[in-house]
């Protein structure tokens, strides 16, 4: 992986930042953000976060990426500034609730009409350098999947990244980074088991070139071993259309997705490998590469047939939402509070022999769940060639799909 830092093009940043009013660190920190979030294999559709903390005469302020934005188009409205001095305070509060931890965040924003910043807001405050990010980069997957993987971090970075257990995102997770920061202060970034990998360092450039660097590093250590991971593949199929018509028209039947539900078709040759896997129906649905991911693309696929009918159609949705409301039904008693049953029907269809679709109540949505299929596809097929393919568990995928925060808002729909 190559950086793409420009001093030419992170000036300009800094310069229309200044002639806006602000600091010139908010205009690198946006200019950052872009160089990860325009890149598919760092971040993916609104994934990763990144933060910037500066000086100012009211004390110092954190910038942090905001609900709804992506870092491959930000702009400075797009992360929001706190007061920091109230976030650290956290520190030494064992537990809060995500409602809770909301609140606080928006509580100190400057602007109270600004987007709530991110879940992960409170561990970008608890590092003290000024400049911290966050991705879900193809190759730290294929090798985050895994387990037993702490000595191998240890050994692949030579202590420069330390390690953090799976631990939801949130108010937990803020504090397990900022224990494992207090272990070692002399560390460039965090590896987050099974989730992602945190940089950060005093200037824009440099945290995002330890982001580069640290890919770079997974990847040479997956080539080595004989583990290809392709970049990024465009679709190179055609929809079977008399297919894709019957599967329109059944989804549409059931309601949930609306009357006219979008499929968004794709087939590559990292795809094609991943369906002819002969185990396919069962490593499909060990979890999803991230846990961000269960939230566009629910726990499993659906598959089916290339010759399926509308009643192998029809039988295949039966059996995935039987199997869907097996799983709520096992997970959600075991929730600090009820749970509110998503809709079960399935965000991917995969094809053997042929392709998969993303599937979504909107063009936007089908996309979404198509990219993150072509993503997947790559990072199972390294994770099984380098050993096994181990996301986080069923529980903890659970939790995700059915966070608290998003619950509350179907209730109060």
């Amino acid at each position: 992986m190559q950086s793409r830092w420009n001093d030419t093009e992170a000036e300009t940043f800094a310069v229309e930042a200044r002639a806006r009013g602000e600091p010139a660190e908010l205009g690198l920190r946006v200019y950052s953000s872009r160089l990860i979030g325009q890149d598919p294999d760092l971040v993916l559709h609104g994934g990763g976060n990144t933060s910037v903390k500066i000086p100012s005469p009211e004390g110092m302020l954190i910038h942090v990426k905001g609900s709804g934005w992506d870092l491959g188009d930000i702009e400075a409205p797009g992360l929001p500034a706190m007061h920091l001095a109230p976030l650290l305070e956290t520190r030494d509060v064992p537990q809060m609730s995500d409602e809770e931890m909301v609140a606080l965040l928006r509580a100190h924003l400057l602007d109270p009409a600004a987007p709530t910043p991110s879940v992960e807001a409170l561990l970008h405050a608890y590092m003290p350098q000024a400049f911290v990010d966050h991705t879900h980069a193809t190759a730290i997957l294929a090798l985050a999947d895994q387990a037993d993987m702490e000595p191998v971090v240890a050994e692949l970075f030579g202590g420069r990244v330390g390690w953090v257990p799976y631990v939801m995102p949130g108010y937990a997770l803020s504090h397990a980074c900022r224990e494992a920061f207090a272990r070692d202060p002399s560390v460039e970034g965090l590896w987050l088991e099974q989730h992602g990998l945190f940089t950060f360092a005093e200037t824009a450039r440099e945290s995002y070139e330890r982001m580069i660097g640290f890919v770079t590093m997974a990847e040479e250590h997956l080539a080595a071993r004989g583990v290809p991971l392709p970049g990024p593949e465009a679709n190179d199929g055609t929809a079977p259309e008399r297919l894709a018509a019957d599967l329109r028209a059944a989804l549409a039947a059931r309601g949930a997705l609306g009357a006219d539900p979008a499929l968004d078709f794709r087939s590559s040759p990292s795809i094609r490998s991943y369906l002819g896997r002969p185990d396919l129906p069962e490593l499909a649905r060990r979890g999803t590469a991230t846990p961000d991911h269960v939230i566009r693309l629910k726990l499993f696929p659906m598959l089916l047939e290339p010759t399926a009918g509308p009643a192998e159609i029809e039988a295949a949705l039966d059996a995935f939402e039987a199997e869907y409301r097996a799983y709520f039904d096992r997970n959600a008693p075991n929730a600090s509070e009820a749970k509110i049953m998503l809709d079960p029907l399935p965000r991917v269809v995969l094809v053997p022999g042929l392709g998969g679709w993303g599937v979504g109540a909107n063009g936007k949505a089908a996309r979404i769940a198509g990219d993150l299929l072509e993503q997947t596809s790559r990072v199972v097929n390294a994770a099984e060639a380098y050993r096994r393919f181990t996301p986080i568990s069923e529980g903890d995928l659970f939790d995700m799909e059915y966070w608290s925060l998003e619950q509350a808002k179907l209730r109060k729909a």
